[in-house]
């Protein structure tokens, strides 16, 4: 279980980098005349992040002002995409000299490995304490510092107050009432729900929030941590609600063959009534200008519901720290890339929560900040969590996330049963033991 608690927040192509020169804000990068190139490698492509890929983009260019003898060189790719490319780059040892990662079990290979570079010597205390407490941790292994984290998320349920409005609906409360309103939009010819289950992760947010409402919120997290089992009958009654829901036409059409952008796509048309999801999503919704005003109007969230009978707390989440930035171990230029990555997460931490909406793993003081409701709203409901749970896949080992994922698409895909889906991360999780 990744608990945190907050106290006060608001909220393409290659690289590297060479000596040292001060800039503003305490980074430093070449000081001679000697050009030298940061490869950045991100996952915010301007398609499908276009505020977040705005931002990067005004950030390299202030940088690059500040230090002219260094060229930042970008390659961005899509999430599904940049998971690939990462591993593929890992195995030849040729990382980039800055780049993203996810924290705990989906980092832990890279840091065994020697190949993300230990970066405590940036974290003096005055640079630490901009963090939120818990975040910096999630991007460590053996006490080692190998990934400062730029976001922030939780998981609420996104839905479209006009599709409500129309069929007499209400946010539901509890999981009777929530399928109530599935029932309803589907005998209506309205997609209840969409999701991307190409992308499995997406899938497993599903299965995440009924393990914790079912069964509270350790019983998921001891599983993967072996001080539990994924045979503990709330997992397995978890599984089977998933099922129900499908059965009941809950998901649209082809939900295991859609990647998560290709199922965002029913939801910001206004065909699909509900979209679980993490809170990047929020710029989308708030300040995101190419989307109509009219949408983002229609637009508001719910907590997932309680479960009658369940061990869960309505103010539980999914959720946790997004990405974070690593430094190649090999790079040709550490000195620049670490100057470039500490200057990115003080100036991300600025310019996230006014200029696209997204809450930063930094903290920021939102009281002088016009900020859209929403925004405010689910930063509310982050501060007052009585839980946040990691997410399952980075929670695991790179092999057993794989066997989770795959589990998860033949769960939706009623080729498991419950008991089935259990079996097998316990065959996985045994292994590793």
């Amino acid at each position: 279980m990744f608990l945190l608690v907050l106290a006060a927040c608001s909220g393409s192509n290659e690289s590297n980098g060479d000596n040292g020169s001060s800039t503003d804000n305490g980074s430093s990068a070449g000081s001679d005349d000697e050009q030298v190139t940061v490869d950045f490698m991100h996952l915010w492509p301007s398609g499908s992040a276009e505020q977040h890929n705005m931002i990067v983009g005004d950030i390299i260019s202030d940088f690059e002002s500040q230090n002219p003898n260094v060229k930042v060189e970008t390659e961005v790719l899509s999430v599904e995409q940049y998971r690939e490319r990462l591993q593929i780059l890992a195995s030849s040892n040729n990382l980039p000299d800055v780049g993203m990662t996810w924290a705990a079990g989906a980092l832990e290979p890279f840091a065994r490995g020697n190949q993300f570079a230990v970066i405590d010597d940036m974290l003096d205390v005055e640079f630490s304490e901009t963090f939120i407490p818990g975040t910096v941790e999630a991007f460590s292994y053996n006490e080692q510092t190998y990934a400062l984290p730029l976001e922030l998320n939780i998981a609420p349920i996104y839905y479209n107050t006009e599709i409500f409005a129309e069929h007499g609906l209400d946010v539901p409360e509890t999981f009777e009432e929530f399928k109530n309103v599935v029932q309803t939009l589907a005998d209506n010819g309205v997609t209840p729900i969409t999701v991307g289950n190409r992308d499995a992760w997406t899938g497993s947010l599903w299965y995440m929030y009924l393990a914790d409402r079912i069964g509270g919120p350790d019983t998921l997290t001891n599983a993967i941590n072996r001080t539990g089992t994924f045979e503990d009958p709330a997992l397995i009654q978890a599984a089977e609600e998933l099922q129900n829901l499908v059965e009941m036409n809950a998901f649209i059409r082809g939900f295991n063959g859609l990647s998560n952008d290709e199922a965002k796509g029913p939801f910001m048309n206004n065909q699909a009534a509900m979209y679980l999801m993490g809170s990047w999503e929020l710029p989308n919704f708030t300040t995101n200008e190419t989307v109509p005003q009219e949408f983002r109007d229609a637009i508001d969230f719910f907590k997932f519901p309680m479960v009658e009978g369940g061990q869960g707390d309505i103010n539980s989440f999914v959720g946790g720290p997004g990405v974070g930035l690593f430094v190649a171990e090999n790079s040709d230029v550490k000195d620049e890339a670490k100057a470039f990555l500490k200057f990115f997460v003080e100036e991300w931490g600025k310019r996230s929560v006014e200029d696209a909406g997204v809450i930063p793993a930094t903290m920021v003081d939102t009281s002088t900040l016009d900020l859209p409701e929403m925004y405010i709203d689910v930063l509310d409901e982050l501060n007052n969590a009585s839980n946040i749970t990691l997410y399952a896949d980075v929670q695991m080992s790179s092999s057993v996330a794989q066997v989770h994922l795959n589990m998860i698409q033949a769960l939706f895909g009623e080729q498991v049963t419950p008991e089935e889906f259990a079996e097998r991360h316990e065959e996985a999780l045994s292994s590793e033991d």
